[in-house]
């Protein structure tokens, strides 16, 4: 069911049964799929595919060029960094087709957690509440709340507090 209280560019697709909060803004070139949950006060930016029943909470910001797949949720206030990556098979295999839900695995990314620009999150893990994965980090394994990750493999470099400040390095 659309539900006008939110703005959709005139470029942007919206399928039929999705649900969509207010104030939620999606932008140029953008791509809502059926059975997605979008929910209140969301920036959806510039060339961003949300997939079937993708579930996304409230103040959610997605940058541009972002693909959230089918078997990822996305919890209240996370932010994802523009052209970050999500996957959900682990093994993808043109030859060997593993279209549908049962294939994949479920990716979360809890409260407040933040993935910078060009990450990627390998499916299947669960990134706690206020983690801060650094620009291009590659994540393999869960990541612990209130963590700062880098790298690739991305690993723990130290602990952020709620506005993501370093309150410690390891």
């Amino acid at each position: 069911m659309m539900d006008k209280r939110y703005f959709a560019h005139e470029s942007s697709y919206v399928d039929d049964n999705v649900k969509i909060g207010s104030r939620t803004k999606i932008w140029h070139f953008s791509h809502i799929q059926s059975d997605s949950i979008i929910g209140d006060n969301c920036s959806i930016g510039q060339n961003v595919n949300i997939a079937n029943k993708v579930k996304i909470g409230n103040n959610v910001k997605i940058q541009n060029n972002v693909s959230v797949y089918e078997g990822v949720e996305l919890e209240d206030y996370v932010f994802c960094g523009p052209s970050m990556v999500f996957t959900n098979i682990k093994i993808p295999r043109s030859e060997f087709p593993q279209k549908g839900s049962e294939y994949y695995l479920k990716t979360l990314v809890k409260k407040s957690a933040s993935i910078g620009a060009n990450a990627t999150i390998i499916c299947g893990v669960t990134i706690g509440e206020y983690a801060l994965i650094g620009s291009g980090a590659v994540v393999t394994k869960d990541v612990p709340p209130y963590s700062l990750v880098i790298g690739n493999p991305a690993r723990v470099v130290g602990k952020v507090d709620k506005k993501g400040n370093v309150v410690k390095k390891i």
